[in-house]
């Protein structure tokens, strides 16, 4: 009998050390899996940057054009698998809305060089779903005989598939540009300008910073910016062609608006003279973008008292 209590108390220790060995410790009162899952939401600005709308002067490259009163909200759910704070994998789905407009710079049109008199705008919702990598560089120390930081500054690289659909209002109703091939896509006299799809691929590059609220709940600060591979979020790129071509390639009710939303110079100046065709409409050496600053709040699972 005695022997039976012992071997029960030994394999008991065992099997105690055995489980505390799956553990590191996360502090006095938590033990934690190597790897930790972090369930969440944000709250957030998505903005775009692209040949519409601005700030005075030329159109410039980059943040240097970006207009903040354009900017939306956005919101995201997101999963995060970490392993031990150093690197995390996440499945993030982000959806928020971008526009554009060239009536933005009525106050500064002597300095844009015809791109408020362009008179172009788009609207467009975004729907984003990410696979990225987060990286932070502060957990790579061992922290073993220190605490360690509640502030982690961090960096994010992956992939996004997105979906975007610029709209134009014409007399209070929206009209879908992608259809209406506003600068020939597809018309036979334009066999460079292909249709581009309203669902693509995207590189999503930020920055972050996260902070432990308590052993349960993370909260992030973070800021990601989507590279993408086309010119046309928002419909504007290269070139005016020829209005009479619509009617050439589109039906007739759809040809009528085409003619009307590809160049809207008129609007604002009934005498002004229609483009010719050739005439820059949009800037195609670099492309359209958009991003998001947003704050995340996690719930942390994989940690268990001690």
């Amino acid at each position: 009998m005695k022997k039976n209590l012992f071997a029960l108390l030994v394999l008991n220790i065992l099997l105690h050390q055995t489980l505390e060995a799956q553990y590191y410790y996360y502090n006095n009162k938590y033990y934690e899996n190597a790897i930790v899952v972090e369930l969440g939401g944000s709250f957030g600005i998505m903005n775009s940057l692209t040949d519409l709308g601005g700030k005075k002067g030329i159109g410039k490259n980059f943040i240097k054009d970006l207009n903040w009163k354009t900017a939306k909200p956005s919101y995201s759910i997101y999963a995060i698998g970490m392993y031990q704070n150093m690197i995390g994998v996440r499945l993030e789905g982000t959806f928020g809305s971008v526009v554009g407009y060239d009536s933005i710079l009525k106050n500064v049109a002597a300095s844009t060089s015809g791109r408020y008199e362009r008179n172009l705008s788009f609207r467009s919702k975004i729907t984003d779903v990410q696979l990225a990598f987060e990286i932070h560089p502060l957990f790579f120390k061992n922290y073993s005989d220190d605490d360690p930081p509640v502030f982690s500054p961090y960096g994010v690289a992956g992939l996004g598939y997105y979906s975007f659909n610029p709209e134009a209002n014409l007399r209070g109703q929206w009209y879908a540009l992608q259809p209406l091939r506003t600068e020939g896509q597809g018309f036979r006299e334009y066999r460079e300008r292909e249709p581009y799809k309203l669902n693509q691929i995207n590189v999503a590059l930020g920055l972050g910073v996260k902070y432990e609220v308590n052993s349960m709940i993370n909260a992030r600060l973070e800021a990601v910016h989507r590279v993408l591979f086309t010119d046309y979020l928002d419909d504007v790129s290269t070139t005016y062609i020829d209005p009479a071509l619509f009617y050439n390639y589109l039906p007739a009710n759809r040809a009528a608006i085409a003619q009307q939303l590809y160049s809207r110079r008129g609007e604002l100046n009934p005498s002004d003279v229609p483009p010719s065709s050739g005439d820059q409409r949009g800037d195609s050496k670099d492309n359209d973008a958009f991003f998001s600053i947003q704050l995340k709040v996690g719930i942390v699972i994989g940690r268990q008292r001690r």
